[in-house]
């Protein structure tokens, strides 16, 4: 598995001040991805068990409010297992703090997925060009989805944010 950068102040992907990593690898290929550089499965660097201490320790500061995880594909099959990893470690170490993960596949696609059990909020669905809507908060197009991981596993119901 690879990543792609690692930003140490982001504050347009997820609410406040974020640490966010974005995974390499993406086969979804969406018309005017703003993300294109991370489509490569052997593109940028390796994610290895540094790489999540990097995050972790980046992520201490007070001011940081969460972690957020794009892309590429971090729910992609090769990517998964690593997202997993890093969401999981995250949650030990920072339990009051929340992960938001964006993923061109759909809540139902992953919904027995391990990674679930970890993250906050999902913003799921591909990007579609002819969606977008620059108005939409933390998503690019109207079919992609922001859902409360939290409140959907705890109600067995889709539970969107506004």
């Amino acid at each position: 598995m690879r990543y792609n950068l690692i930003r140490k102040m982001d504050i347009s992907n997820g609410p406040g001040v974020r640490v966010s990593i974005f995974m390499q690898g993406c086969h979804f290929h969406c018309k005017d991805c703003f993300n294109k550089e991370t489509w490569d499965f052997n593109g940028g660097k390796e994610f290895t068990d540094e790489t999540i201490g990097k995050v972790l320790q980046l992520c201490e500061k007070n001011e940081v409010k969460g972690l957020s995880i794009l892309g590429g594909e971090p729910m992609h099959p090769s990517n998964i297992e690593g997202t997993t990893k890093l969401a999981k470690e995250f949650k030990e170490k920072y339990p009051k703090k929340n992960i938001w993960v964006w993923s061109g596949f759909k809540y139902e696609e992953l919904k027995d997925k391990e990674v679930l059990n970890y993250i906050d909020v999902l913003v799921d669905g591909i990007y579609k060009d002819e969606l977008h809507d620059p108005t939409l908060k933390w998503r690019g197009s109207s079919n992609q989805r922001v859902i409360d991981i939290k409140k959907t596993l705890e109600n067995n119901e889709l539970n969107l944010l506004k």
